[in-house]
Order: structure tokens, then sequence, then C-alpha cells
């Protein structure tokens, strides 16, 4: 490759230094308000964490919260289960381009629109908004992050330790459970986190299915249009510090390698 020297080494340097200034500057300057002592979001009056306290003890934030949380666990374990099964029909049985791109269709849909599809589907069938709806309502979308995801994990697959485990006389069931199973793991936990994190900070498709169900970004919304307060910037750095934690915890599991064949396989 050919050497384009030092001059364009630092002007790309210098581009991206420009590009993460702008995508992560507005963060950083939250993290920071969030912290102030002041009660005035926008005029800094010192360090403190004395909002913190505050939102511990804001009885409606913590109920919200509580229920973002319920809400993203039952969303996430009927996408995995849902998703499980047919990430596995897709890659495996029937490889089928019109087939995936109804699986991933969902992903590419505003959430305007599949929020509106969604409450009239549920005032069609006269279903109850709330807790339920919204479950039912991420879930649609979850599976197909889901599907996607471990369809990722199936394709580095090496299919020659099943076709081995089934030489060997153990079952179909068996050996997904004690060869394909272990293997894919990483792959089902960062789908798992990658659904839950996206659940939680979802706002738009649960605003219009949820009643009166309050989750933790209806609950902002509500705060913030009385204005930002410190309050609400802690909020959101809570939120954006379980976000990264749980992106960062997907990515290092799905770009684990399996490093051999599982020791049940030839048990």
């Amino acid at each position: 490759m050919r050497d384009r020297g030092p001059g364009g080494g630092r002007l790309l340097r210098l581009n991206m230094g420009i590009v993460f200034a702008f995508l992560y500057t507005p963060l950083v300057v939250l993290v920071i308000l969030s912290f102030n002592q002041s009660k005035y979001a926008s005029l800094w009056g010192g360090f403190s964490t004395k909002w913190y306290g505050v939102l511990a003890h804001d009885s409606a934030v913590i109920r919200s919260i509580g229920t973002t949380f319920f809400i993203a666990a039952a969303a996430t374990v009927l996408s995995i289960v849902i998703g499980l099964p047919l990430a596995f029909g897709l890659e495996r049985w029937r490889r089928n381009a019109a087939l995936d791109s109804a699986s991933y269709f969902p992903l590419l849909i505003p959430d305007i629109v599949t929020a509106i599809g969604l409450l009239s589907f549920f005032a069609a069938i006269k279903f109850p908004l709330g807790v339920r709806s919204i479950v039912i309502a991420h879930s649609v979308w979850g599976i197909a992050f889901a599907t996607a995801i471990i369809r990722t994990r199936l394709r580095g697959f090496d299919r020659s330790i099943e076709e081995a485990s089934l030489d060997l006389g153990v079952k179909e069931i068996p050996t997904f459970f004690k060869v394909t199973l272990p293997v894919i793991w990483p792959g089902i936990i960062a789908a798992a986190l990658v659904v839950f994190t996206l659940s939680v900070d979802e706002f738009v498709i649960a605003y219009f299915t949820a009643g009166q169900t309050v989750t933790f970004p209806i609950q902002i919304y509500g705060m913030i249009r009385f204005g930002i307060t410190p309050e609400i910037n802690a909020a959101a750095t809570i939120l954006l510090c379980v976000t990264m934690l749980s992106i960062a915890t997907a990515l290092i599991l799905g770009g684990r390698r399996n490093r051999g064949v599982p020791e049940e396989a030839v048990a």
C-alpha cells in the first residue's frame, strides 16, 4: 500500500477528532451538568451530587424505572424465545432473500409508523393498553434484532462439531443443548443485552401504546416539559451509563470466538 505521507495522516486524525468531538461533546456536557449544584441546568454553581440524591427519593421516577426494567426484561425474553428458532430456520433450513428481508423489515420502519400501526391494531382488537401492550410492541422489533445478532453467531459456527456429536449417537435435541447452545450462547446474551437496552431507551412506541403506564423515558419527557433541571441530567446520565454498559458487554460477548468443542459433546 502506498504511503500517503505524514500530512495525510494528520488530516485524517484531525477529521476523526472533529467527528468524535461532535458526537460526544453533548454527552460529556450532560454528565458534567448532572453534578451541578445550581438548580439551573445551564448555570454552573459548583460540584455536587445532591441531584442524584433527589432523584433517588423521587418515587415517581423510581416507579417508572422499575416499570421500564420489567418491560425490557419481558420483551427481551419474548424476543429471544421467538428470535432464536427464527434465526435457526432462516440460517439453517430456509435460505431465502425474501424471508431475510421480511425478518429485517421491522428494523427499517420508522418508529412513528410502527407506533401508529400498533396502536391501531390494539384498538381494533380491543386489547387494553398498558404493560402488556408495551411488551408486545417492543418485541416487534426486538425479535428482528435478536434474529439478526444470533444469525451472525450461527454463520461463524463450525457445524462439524454438531455432525461429530450426531455420529457418536447423540440425538438432535441433546446435541443442541450440549454442543450448539454453549457455542452460540455469547451471541444470545449479546442479542438479549441489545434488545434490553433498546427497550429501556425506547420512547415513541412506548408512548403510543402505554395507556396510563409510565416508563422511564415517558417520565423524563413529562419532567422536561417544565424545563431542564440537574435532576433530569442526573436521570439521563444514569440511563446513559446503563446503555453504555449493556452495549459494551454485548460487543464483548458478540466478538468472542469458540475456542473448542464443549466437553459435554463427547461425554
